[in-house]
């Protein structure tokens, strides 16, 4: 169960900072700072969590189903933007509907990225004992913002053809949601 959580942790962060590089550099930092200011802001309640607390949550099969359901919802919503960028790139006339909510859909960043940071916060605190709570908060909150729109670029530069981008892009929104169902089931 914790590698399968730590697969979806990887792919979740994989996800978020792939749907960045189609954004303008100004839109990448606006993320980077709000990502950045949850780490900082969620430290409080980040201490307040403890290793049998979390363990005693991914065991817990109702809670794990209702993660599922927001897992799903959050695949659905990056999968259509998938399908409707290779839509509007390929198809001679759209209709306006479909170009709105092709926009809305492409400034959707994803929501899973915060439960994610804030499990890496909470592991963060467990790995640093003996530091003070707020640095270690502070510090990962810095790192976050430095590594958002370097891994962003860098991803830009490692494969800067945006069809090959969409496609692993909806790819690893695929293996999400069939790990997904195999966190499910072994939650069970």
């Amino acid at each position: 169960m914790e590698a399968v959580l730590l697969i979806m942790i990887f792919l979740v962060c994989f996800n978020f900072v792939l749907k960045q590089t189609y954004r303008k550099p100004w839109y990448v930092l606006a993320s980077a700072v709000v990502c950045a200011l949850f780490v900082v802001v969620a430290w409080p309640w980040a201490i307040e969590q403890s290793k049998s607390q979390l363990h005693d949550w991914l065991n817990n099969p109702k809670l794990m189903l209702d993660t599922a359901v927001i897992l799903s919802i959050e695949v659905i919503i990056q999968m259509a933007y998938c399908i409707l960028a290779v839509h509007l790139a390929y198809t001679g006339r759209v209709r306006r509907r479909t170009v709105w909510l092709y926009r809305l859909l492409r400034w959707f960043p994803g929501l899973l990225i915060f439960p994610v940071l804030f499990y890496i916060e909470t592991q963060g605190m467990f790995l640093f004992t003996g530091a003070d709570f707020q640095v270690v908060a502070y510090g990962l909150a810095a790192c976050v913002f430095i590594l958002v729109p370097v891994l962003t670029w860098g991803v830009r530069w490692l494969v800067p053809e945006k069809e090959l981008r969409l496609e692993v892009f909806f790819l690893s929104n695929a293996l999400i949601a069939i790990l997904g169902i195999i966190a499910t089931v072994n939650g069970r």
